[in-house]
Order: C-alpha cells, then structure tokens, then sequence
C-alpha cells in the first residue's frame, strides 16, 4: 500500500507514519528527514537547503522530487511507502503521479490530518521541549511562517485529491491513539 500523509506541520504525521510501519512494514518518506539528513552529512542538496529550511521556506521542487525518485529506487520501498511532507504542492503532486506511474507503482490513498492551527503551536512548542530544540524549524515564529505556506500552497492537496476519489480525512486533533484508529479504519487496515 502506498499512502500519503496530508496536514500541517506539527500534525502528527511522523508519529502516525511509525504506527503504520510497526503495523504493515511500510518505509516512511519523510522529505523533511530525508533532507535535514542531507543537511547534516553537508550534501550539495543539503547545503542548498539548509537556509531555505531554516527560514521556514519550501525547497525547490527540482531538489525534493530528485531525492523522492533515488529512494523509490532502493528494495525496501515493495512493502509499501508512506510519504509524509511530500507532495507539498499541486505541482509537486502531479510530478509524483507521473515518477509512481514511471516506477510501475500506484498511490492507495491520501490520508488528510486536519488539525487547527492554534493546537499546533502548542504541539510545536511542546516538542521543542522534548527535542531540547534540536530541530532549526521548532519554534512558534518558524511554524507560521511555515503554516502561511502550509494554506497557501499544500492545502489545495486536499480539493487535487479529493478529485481522485483518494482522499480520506481524519481529526488530527483527537488522542494519538483514536487518530491511529481513524487512520486505520480510513485505510480499511488494522491499527
């Protein structure tokens, strides 16, 4: 099953992707991981987007399909792959749909965690806390400069894909538990 995880930033997308991986062996896709690793190892992608990142900005489309494409490559992607962060916008989406149909795979559904943006500020603050600020993108001023681009660009997903008849949205505001179990029962999978 190949899936997307569609919301905000500090929706709750990671964690509910490491519930559907211990669940169903599924390779999470996380574009934001995959490039604050590149960023870490100092990569010539990395280094490109470390200060687009750290303003709280997108990274150029040329930049986040390249990397999607080389890890629809490796073996471990046959069980199943969640992309989480990705696509962000409509052109991004279509650019997925032809690298799937390039790769002879399918997209199964898009999951959309509608979460208000007043809660994710708490949540974002909250992980800081935990992280001890580990992450450059961690902090209230960053994520509405991101939840601005979040509405303005990853929102119209939601219409893209409803038009696809792939859609299925969850509250993302419930327990992690009864947001796993919506996932779930969206999915018609077992949690």
């Amino acid at each position: 099953m190949n899936i997307i995880l569609l919301g905000p930033p500090g929706a709750g997308k990671g964690t509910q992707a490491e519930r559907l991986i211990d669940a169903h062996g599924m390779v999470q896709l996380s574009t934001g991981d995959m490039l604050r690793a590149a960023v870490k190892a100092g990569s010539e992608v990395g280094l490109k987007a470390k200060a687009v990142m750290e303003a709280g900005d997108l990274v150029s489309d040329e930049i986040v399909i390249g990397v999607v494409s080389e890890r629809l490559d490796a073996p471990d992607v046959k069980a199943g792959v969640i992309f989480d962060g990705f696509p962000r916008t409509t052109a991004q989406a279509e650019a997925l749909d032809a690298l799937l149909v390039d790769k002879g795979m399918a997209l199964d559904a898009v999951v959309e965690m509608q979460v208000p943006d007043e809660l994710l500020i708490g949540r974002i603050e909250q992980r800081a806390k935990e992280t001890g600020g580990t992450r450059a993108d961690d902090n209230a001023e960053t994520l509405k400069k991101r939840l601005v681009n979040y509405h303005r660009d990853t929102a119209p997903l939601v219409e893209y894909y409803d038009g696809t008849g792939k859609l299925r949205t969850v509250d993302g505001a419930q327990d992690i538990d009864d947001v796993t179990s919506a996932i779930a029962k969206a999915l018609s999978v077992d949690a």
